[in-house]
């Protein structure tokens, strides 16, 4: 049977996380409203790839009335959540860091900071350099008796996704550094896979972008790049014998 005093500390951690949780969506809320104000300026932010390369008179359209209004909704939203990342990023660092032991700490600051610079990189990579080949490969389709008539719902959530899957690949070097630094993986050990990742990389390229030979290239090359940068990581920052005596005095205390 479990007494009181073993359910107070869990308790605790219960409401400190609601706290935290209530914290984070206020940060979205308030960066949301203050997004919608700029809904449409921000929409055309996101749509200029695709306009530059767009023919003359051509146009975004919508085909159901509340399209408009609900897309611009959900572009409101996806700022509020970028404007709100420091505080969620904070709010995440303020309830995991008591469990962690000083080594940890110190490690996880960095590793939350640079995922954010390399998600933001690989985002802006996408939308300045594989956005307007795409585009273009894709309206390329069109002639005299074909009209590309791209609609506002299709094209967020195209690119919505690509800027996620762009973001998220850029943090391969971060995950392999941050495993070779606890002592998960190994710079041999990343060399001797190296071909093996290679197929994983146009596998997952497939499966992350639209089915076009260009955009798929167009990412598989990074990740390559990205995985031998991930290897100089490792051999920089990977664990060694040191860290290994600094981590048996933090288990000893």
């Amino acid at each position: 049977m479990i007494n009181e005093d073993d359910k107070l500390p869990f308790t605790s951690h219960l409401e400190e996380l609601r706290s935290r949780l209530i914290t984070c969506f206020l940060a979205v809320f308030i960066g949301f409203g203050i997004s919608y104000i700029f809904k449409e300026h921000l929409f055309q932010i996101l749509i200029r790839p695709l306009v530059t390369v767009m023919g003359k008179g051509d146009k975004l359209v919508f085909t159901g009335l509340p399209e408009a209004f609900f897309t611009y909704l959900k572009v409101a939203l996806l700022s509020g959540l970028m404007l709100a990342a420091p505080v969620i990023l904070y709010q995440f660092w303020m309830f995991v860091a008591p469990g962690l032991y000083t080594r940890e700490r110190r490690l996880l600051i960095p590793v939350v900071t640079l995922s954010s610079v390399f998600f933001v990189g690989g985002a802006l990579f996408g939308y300045f350099i594989v956005f307007p080949f795409g585009f273009k490969f894709f309206l390329g389709f069109a002639n005299e008796t074909i009209r590309a008539l791209p609609s506002m719902k299709e094209y967020l959530s195209f690119s919505s996704k690509l800027l996620l899957a762009f973001g998220l690949v850029f943090e391969l070097p971060l995950i392999l550094t941050f495993m070779a630094r606890l002592g998960m993986v190994s710079v041999e050990l990343l060399k001797k896979n190296r071909k093996y990742a290679l197929i994983l990389f146009f596998i997952g390229a497939a499966i992350l972008t639209p089915p076009d030979v260009v955009t798929q290239i167009m990412m598989a090359f990074p990740l390559m790049l990205l995985y031998e940068v991930s290897i100089l990581g490792a051999r920089i920052f990977g664990k060694k014998k040191s860290d290994e005596d600094e981590a048996e005095d933090d288990n000893e205390i």
